[in-house]
């Protein structure tokens, strides 16, 4: 163990605290910017056919990713979760964990169910699936980096680690 000064140790934290909050900041952004891009024809395609939800959605955002009313909805709350979250490192770590675990599940559902069954309320296709396994595992494994460099400097001003 290396005698590092206390201020040394809680810039440390600070951060960490900021690079996890900053980054599902990031994430979450992106989830709102999909989610009002879903509403903006041209770029989602076949706009007219959107339905609320369900497979018979042919609305596809950037022309790829199938896309319906509830799917933007949820993209956009979403990513207010996920910026009410990034106030605090310990949230952020927790959202983005959470969130990546969700989206993971979602993959499985995808690659499960029949896309053009009714049980594809949500509505999802190949594109989404592999997307959702990308942000999945993505956002699991930023998760877990902020988890670790937060538990590293256990020990320091309960003050600091929730930032």
């Amino acid at each position: 163990m290396t005698n590092q000064p206390t201020g040394s140790r809680t810039h440390g934290v600070d951060s960490d605290a900021k690079t996890i909050r900053t980054l599902t900041m990031v994430v979450a952004a992106v989830f709102v910017l999909v989610g009002i891009l879903g509403f903006i024809p041209g770029i989602t395609t076949n706009y007219d056919t959107m339905t609320f939800a369900g497979h018979e959605s042919n609305a596809k955002l950037l022309g790829i990713f199938e896309v319906s009313i509830l799917h933007n909805i949820v993209h956009l709350l979403f990513g207010v979760v996920g910026l009410w979250a990034a106030r605090a490192a310990r949230t952020s770590v927790l959202y983005l964990i959470a969130g990546g675990i969700i989206y993971l599940l979602l993959w499985i559902y995808g690659l499960v169910i029949d896309h053009d069954h009714s049980a594809n309320f949500i509505p999802v296709n190949d594109a989404d699936n592999w997307l959702h396994l990308v942000l999945g595992v993505g956002m699991v494994g930023l998760g877990l980096y902020g988890r670790r460099a937060l538990d590293n400097h256990r020990g320091t001003s309960p003050r600091t680690t929730g930032r």
